[in-house]
């Protein structure tokens, strides 16, 4: 070249060098090539743009995933990135093998890296030669990159200050492997040992506790944020002489004491100590403090994650009841489980709570505010204490509920802080352990169900009102009924029954199965119900919280002592129980007649006759109405089966305080009305009208179709009684006498109800 003239460009030195250059932008997944680069990628020697796709084509699948990796350690440490990369055909042959360098960067706006580098083609060397051992030089550098890259990775999944301990214990060095490692922290003035690998228990004891002025490496790291690498024991030695004695009795021949640094803080040091002399190059140091900074990164993670499970534990431990002492002739077992994410707390509860006065009574509540957050769980630790007080105060069912619906109201737990409603579902239930009547008041939240002690299993429908915080003066009527012995309270959360993408009327069929095919105990079905819907329960009032549920759960279960299949009884169990229930319809309550019915259904579940389960819901749906027709009372519906499976008999009861007695009429072929006892004649084996010291009751019983004795004469069924009532009756009778009640008594002329109660009746027919 003469002098003056002007320099070859870049690409014309590095072309006459073999070597090609390269621009990869990741923000608009393009790569750009000049003619050199192009020819070492196996494509026509011109300068050309490649999608990202087109160039990974041309890569070997393992090294293009090691690019990325190496790609975002160089942006980490801020150096070059260098790999070599398998270069191949059409055919998937390897042509060549090129060595890429570039200097990475990365926008964080774009989330993007841009790189600009040179391919330049190598060739593998002779081993043994000055060119081998660089090449195994280069060799340990790829794994180093991917040790780095797998230690993040099982760095980043630890969860607890022991697991992040354990994978730096196992972690593998390329080349040079610690056989002691310990992790120091800082509380005050003093170090502290936060664990430690390949000592023995208690070899830590002289190093817990050490002053940070003291002459010793890990105090220097933390006191000054810099690392200390010491090779040998004589340089240990002559720089710390006054702690050297501490670390002789070990047998290590070389130590690396490193700074563990957060958001530029050092939070403590970390030591690995090695058997064998280290020298400590350039490579060993940066692969060592990469550790470290990752080290620290998991460690302050494991810290804030054990932090918020302490919390949270201290959070539900106090918020969340023991269930006291043992109950006579009653066992109670309940369960939580929290949403997960977050804190894992919510707003479901449960408690059990003493009340005053003679007996053992208490009460049972559980409920479920508004929310899965601290706000959610806040109200709740108040509304349970509220309910807790009102109810020591010896208040009833209603007026407790009513207090803690004023209660919330009042706090203003009715709206969150951006206005949206914060109300609570809640169900209290007052129990005698003596007699096992229960009275129960329900805001808004679900019926309790009832497991027999046969295995039946049926929902109690219950009065209720408005959930708690939503009207202060809102009003909860009380129910009751007796839990006989053998027979389970079951008492739940929407989130038992709804997880799974379940509406409450399947999510309780599921429920219910499990419910029915239970044998254990009552700890295992409580567990039962909980693994059925989330896995392994994660808390049984204490314990180790859950990882992710779709809403909280809370199940409370009561169980009155007595002979069950199952739950104590054992399939086994000689002793047939009674089936009973028994449901007030009152005269404000006529859409109650609808629950009757069903309730008669889950009664009768397993009875053989699937006719005289349709003439018993017909019968009773026309007795109920019967009563809200013609008198001004309310009605109680009392159902019992009794005796061996195939030959049981029902007895079904209707009460009310009427004092008009019902007679058997004749009617003509055009009478609307005076049919329900010829009805209840044509389908009951037996049946009757007895008057009561204040009122009356109407009962029938229907005998199971398999035990009929021979030569007694079958009651008609409801399916015979509907093909005789189509073929003998006009239609216009014959949908009057379906749809009306019982209209047999004296005043049954007046007809006028009959229109008030046809929505119910066409169900009932």
């Amino acid at each position: 070249m003469r002098t003056g003239e002007p320099l070859p460009a870049v690409g014309q030195v590095l072309a006459a060098l073999a070597t090609g250059l390269w621009h990869w932008d990741t923000s608009i997944g393009q790569v750009t090539v000049d003619a050199e680069a192009a020819r070492l990628l196996g494509l026509p020697p011109e300068s050309t743009v490649l999608s990202e796709a087109q160039v990974r084509a041309r890569l070997h699948p393992v090294d293009w995933n090691e690019i990325t990796g190496v790609v975002q350690l160089a942006v980490a440490e801020n150096t070059l990135a260098e790999v070599r990369i398998r270069v191949m055909d059409e055919r998937g042959r390897i042509i060549r093998v090129v060595r890429s360098r570039s200097k990475p960067s990365f926008d964080p706006e774009k989330r993007a890296y841009e790189l600009i580098g040179t391919l330049q083609e190598v060739t593998e060397p002779t081993p043994g030669t000055p060119a081998g051992r660089r090449a195994v030089t280069g060799d340990w550098r790829r794994s180093r990159e991917a040790f780095l890259l797998d230690a993040g990775r099982a760095l980043a999944e630890a969860r607890s200050t022991a697991e992040v301990l354990r994978v730096a214990a196992g972690l593998s060095m390329p080349g040079f492997t610690p056989d002691g490692l310990a992790v120091f922290g800082v509380e005050g003035d003093r170090l502290t040992i936060v664990g430690h690998h390949g000592q023995q228990p208690g070899d830590e004891d002289p190093f817990s506790h050490m002053s940070l002025a003291t002459d010793y490496p890990a105090a220097e790291v933390c006191r000054t944020g810099r690392a200390v690498y010491l090779s040998s024991p004589d340089q240990y030695k002559s720089r710390y002489p006054v702690t050297w004695p501490l670390a002789a009795g070990f047998g290590r021949q070389s130590w690396a004491f490193l700074p563990l640094t957060v958001a530029g803080r050092t939070m403590g040091a970390w030591m690995a100590a090695f058997s064998y002399p280290v020298a400590f190059n350039p490579d060993e140091r940066s692969v060592l403090t990469t550790v470290a900074r990752m080290l620290a990164q998991a460690l302050t993670r494991a810290g804030v994650a054990e932090s918020e499970r302490e919390l949270t534990d201290g959070l539900q431990r106090s918020m969340l009841p023991t269930l006291g002492p043992k109950i006579p002739g009653m066992t109670v077992a309940a369960r939580y489980v929290p949403t997960g994410g977050g804190l894992q707390i919510g707003g479901d509860w449960y408690d059990v709570i003493p009340l005053p006065g003679e007996g053992e009574r208490f009460a049972l509540v559980i409920g479920d505010v508004q929310g899965h957050d601290v706000r959610a769980a806040g109200l709740m630790g108040q509304l349970r204490t509220a309910l807790r007080a009102y109810a020591s105060e010896g208040h009833r069912p209603d007026a407790v509920l009513s207090r803690a619906s004023r209660f919330l109201n009042g706090i203003g737990g009715h709206h969150d802080d951006s206005g949206d409603p914060r109300f609570a579902t809640c169900l209290y239930v007052e129990a005698d352990p003596a007699t096992g009547v229960l009275d129960i008041a329900r805001a808004g939240h679900p019926d309790p169900a009832i497991r027999m002690a046969d295995g039946t299993v049926l929902r109690r429908a219950t009065s209720g009102g408005l959930p708690l915080g939503i009207d202060p003066d809102a009003d909860y009527p009380t129910t009751t009924f007796a839990l006989q012995p053998g027979e389970t309270l079951a008492l739940c959360t929407d989130g038992l029954i709804e997880t799974g993408g379940h509406d409450l009327d399947t999510g309780w069929q599921r429920l219910r199965t499990i419910l029915e095919e239970h044998t254990g105990d009552l700890e295992a079905l409580a567990d039962a119900l909980v693994q059925a819907v989330h896995g392994p329960s994660s808390h049984h009032t204490t314990g180790p919280l859950a990882d992710r549920r779709e809403d909280d759960i809370a199940v409370l279960l009561l169980h009155r002592q007595g002979v069950t299949a199952g739950l104590g009884g054992g399939p086994a169990a000689v002793h047939v129980p009674t089936r009973r229930t028994m449901l007030t319809v009152a005269q404000a309550e006529p859409e109650r007649i609808a629950v009757a019915r069903q309730q008669l259904r889950e009664l009768l579940h397993d009875w053989s006759s699937a006719d005289q389960v349709d003439s018993t819901v017909l019968l009773v749906s026309e007795m109920l109405t019967n009563v809200l027709v013609h008198t001004d009372t309310d009605a109680l519906l009392v159902a019992e089966i009794s005796g061996e499976p195939g030959a049981r008999r029902l007895r079904v009861e209707v009460t009310d305080a009427g004092e008009d007695l019902p007679h058997k009429r004749r009617p003509g072929e055009l009478a609307s009305s005076g049919r329900g006892l010829v009805l209840i004649e044509l389908l009951a084996h037996a049946w009757g009208v007895d008057p009561r010291g204040e009122g009356k009751s109407i009962w029938f019983e229907l005998r199971e179709a398999e035990g009929e004795a021979e030569g007694e004469t079958p009651a008609t069924s409801g399916a015979d009684l509907h093909h005789d009532l189509r073929d003998g009756l006009s239609t216009d009778l014959r949908d009057d006498l379906l749809r009306l009640a019982i209209d047999d008594f004296p005043d049954d002329e007046n007809d006028e109800s009959d229109e008030d109660d046809e929505d119910d009746e066409d169900e009932s027919a």
